[in-house]
């Protein structure tokens, strides 16, 4: 794509466009079900959404994964203890979806489980449902956290991350 469209295409959307497609009670239901597929499983689930990459991503041709797997750094989702973190990473300007798991969950999820995960997202998303898509998603990171990483009820699990979506 020629660099000057995909900046354009990167400042035409900002976060009032991610604020149209998730609202601030969608925000808050969101939040609520990260909390409780939590308590299912030892994992920490994060989501962010950003209407465009920063100019510095834009200029040296990065992509969504890279920004993904930046983000993935800065919101700490890699420092787990049990290394079984997720970043639901979206990029409204490029219709990307981005999945990024820590090594202790990616090990046990195959390629395939991944691509059906973010398909299912992709067929909600430009059905305009990115709650209900998000959503979908959410409960099926959490199933594979909960039977790879299910928390006895005895044992304490603390909330390492913070469970509100991100959006930039």
């Amino acid at each position: 794509m020629n660099l000057w469209l995909r900046i354009f295409k990167h400042r035409w959307l900002d976060e009032s466009d991610v604020r149209r497609a998730l609202d601030s009670k969608a925000l808050q239901r969101l939040q609520e079900r990260v909390a409780v597929s939590e308590r299912q499983h030892s994992g920490e689930i994060r989501v962010c959404v950003e209407a465009g990459l920063p100019w510095s991503y834009l200029w040296r041709g990065a992509s969504a994964r890279e920004r993904a797997v930046a983000m993935f750094g800065k919101l700490r989702v890699w420092d787990t203890e049990h290394n079984n973190g997720v970043l639901i990473y979206l990029l409204m300007a490029e219709h990307r979806i981005e999945i990024v798991a820590d090594r202790g969950l990616n090990r046990h999820v195959t390629a395939a489980q991944w691509h059906t995960l973010t398909d299912g997202m992709a067929a909600a998303f430009k059905a305009g449902q990115y709650e209900a898509g998000l959503n979908a998603a959410l409960d099926s990171v959490g199933a594979m956290l909960a039977q790879h990483f299910a928390v006895a009820g005895h044992l304490a699990n603390p909330n390492e991350l913070p469970d509100a979506p991100v959006i930039q």
